[in-house]
């Protein structure tokens, strides 16, 4: 027979309360590892993921979640936010509140979904702010997946990016060092145009030094992440 069970109606304090029973001390060491600070539970990406697809898109829930402060609520607030109804200058807000690269990265991913998404790379690269820098490169990075005639970013805005990524990852601030190297990854990677060129520019960059913290993370090397066609994941490019 068919559930009749109901999906639950989420409020912005049911959802605060529901992330709070899911969250483990074990996660919250290894989010604050990652430099996560201020309030958090500690909610997996797999439990998170799974609210996700639950909820699917909520722009209301996701401003009420957002305005909590609370990290894990953040992240899942980046993930169910509508881009089709959110204004750039709240994305702008956003990005701003971003304290550290986890939720940057999941910003950006709501970010290349958005209208503004190519000026959004533009201004965001710019930023002087190590966590805004990195949500544009990581930006960037999304943004250069795209093919054909979904492609918000030409080869050509990539190539100028590619030029800045040469320019200036070594004097850039340590997180977004690391996404300017993921970026030029995925350019090389996804845009077979533009391999030849990053992968020319990966080796000219050489090693990218980047403090992990207390973490079991290591920086990709570009050089070859682009030479095998994978990602900065370590997956293959698709």
């Amino acid at each position: 027979m068919p559930s009749t069970s109901k999906k639950p109606i989420w409020t912005t304090s049911s959802l605060l309360k529901e992330l709070e029973s899911l969250g483990t001390e074990q996660n919250r060491k290894v989010y604050g590892r990652h430099g996560v600070t201020g309030p958090q539970f500690g909610v997996s990406f797999a439990h998170l993921g799974k609210l996700r697809r639950q909820i699917k898109v909520d722009q209301e829930l996701a401003e009420g979640l957002w305005a909590s402060g609370n990290h894990d609520a953040r992240v899942l607030a980046a993930m169910i936010a509508d881009p089709g109804e959110m204004k750039a200058s709240t994305l702008d807000t956003w990005v701003k509140d971003v304290g550290n690269h986890v939720i940057a990265n999941t910003v950006a991913e709501l970010a290349a979904r958005h209208a503004s998404a190519k000026q959004r790379a533009e201004k965001w690269t710019r930023s002087r702010s190590e966590t805004i820098a990195s949500a544009g490169w990581n930006l960037v990075s999304d943004l250069a997946k795209q093919k054909d005639d979904d492609a918000v970013l030409s080869d050509d805005d990539l190539r100028s990016y590619v030029e800045q990524i040469e320019k200036g990852i070594h004097t850039a601030p340590n997180r977004t060092r690391y996404s300017m190297n993921s970026a030029l990854i995925s350019i090389g990677s996804h845009r077979p145009k533009l391999k030849k060129e990053a992968l020319a520019i990966a080796k000219r960059i050489g090693p990218v030094e980047i403090d992990h913290g207390e973490t079991g993370c290591k920086t990709p090397d570009a050089a070859e992440r682009i030479q095998a066609g994978l990602t900065a994941y370590g997956r293959k490019a698709r």
